[in-house]
């Protein structure tokens, strides 16, 4: 007669534990930790409040779920960067079926534009090119005409209903690269750098795609390449990023995967006077600072790690 009440204890004791564990992986920071997280803020704020130009910014802690953010809100142009939901939607339409990534492109001259890349130097009809290295090719070193084709496949509307399914209603591909008629007419690849931090935070936690296919498409990103976000990180942590640059603006977003307090920071800017990539990386080195004295520190800020 006793049994159930025993099994009832249990049950009881075991929720208990869970509970204390769960209080535990999301207890509140120490005084110590908040005032070194506000000192973040405040240089954040400082550093785009000086920019001369628009600065937005969003850093995302994997860890703790806290975000530092300065215009996060603002839509930005995008030029590459919108490369990274492309990328996305391209492995989510591999996942269903409905592309495979060993297909072969046929390459012609008139699909070929300028900007950055190496296919625009390609003979017409002298090459084809699978899929899966058009994507190589379009992140790694963000070849403008490889990114069109891929659109050509994977569809414009089709990347505009991804987001759009995510929420993500301020980020939008609006043109191919290298459209000069529709740069004139405003019609800009744009987003957030708040969204672009969210796209990246649920790509991370395997939320878009299944497992293998969100591994692969960050093996793509971490692919190593010359960017303002890299260049606030040392060589030996790995990035998975994307960066993008037009004239008078440039952004970059991705994840640090620093062990033990990975991030995601996204960095865009605007109205600018002179190339803004140093000013990212400037940002993304006081950033990295950040977590890497918090992933070595215990609470009172005693470096143990």
């Amino acid at each position: 007669m006793n049994k159930p009440v025993c099994t009832s204890a249990f049950v009881l004791l075991l929720i208990f534990f869970a509970q204390m564990a769960s209080a535990q992986q999301h207890k509140s920071p120490s005084p110590l930790a908040e005032d070194f997280s506000a000192k973040l803020t405040t240089t954040l704020s400082h550093m785009a409040a000086d920019y001369d130009g628009v600065m937005g910014i969003c850093v995302k802690d994997l860890t703790s779920e806290q975000t530092f953010s300065v215009n996060p809100d603002t839509i930005f142009p995008q030029a590459s960067s919108i490369k990274i939901p492309i990328l996305i939607e391209l492995m989510r339409q591999t996942q269903s079926g409905k592309i495979d990534l060993n297909t072969r492109v046929d390459i012609h001259r008139d699909a070929l534009v300028g900007g950055s890349g190496v296919l625009q130097f390609f003979s017409d009809g002298g090459s084809s090119i699978s899929i899966h290295d058009l994507a190589i090719l379009m992140i790694l070193l963000s070849d403008n005409s490889a990114t069109n084709l891929l659109i050509d496949r994977v569809g414009m509307n089709n990347v505009n209903s991804m987001l759009d399914g995510l929420g993500l209603r301020n980020t939008r591909l609006a043109r191919k690269m290298i459209d000069i008629p529709a740069e004139q007419a405003d019609r800009e690849n744009h987003s957030t750098s708040r969204e672009m931090a969210a796209l990246l935070e649920q790509l991370y936690a395997g939320k878009l795609l299944d497992a293998e296919h969100t591994k692969a498409t960050l093996e793509i990103l971490e692919y190593p390449k010359e960017s303002p976000l890299r260049a606030g990180v040392p060589e030996n942590i790995t990035v998975a990023e994307k960066p993008g640059s037009l004239n008078g603006a440039q952004c970059d977003s991705g994840i640090v995967l620093l062990q033990g307090r990975p991030y995601i920071i996204s960095v865009m800017t605007t109205y600018n006077r002179v190339d803004g990539n140093a000013a990212i990386t400037s940002v993304s080195r006081v950033v990295f600072d950040y977590f890497d004295r918090l992933a070595h520190s215990n609470s009172y800020g005693v470096r143990v790690r």
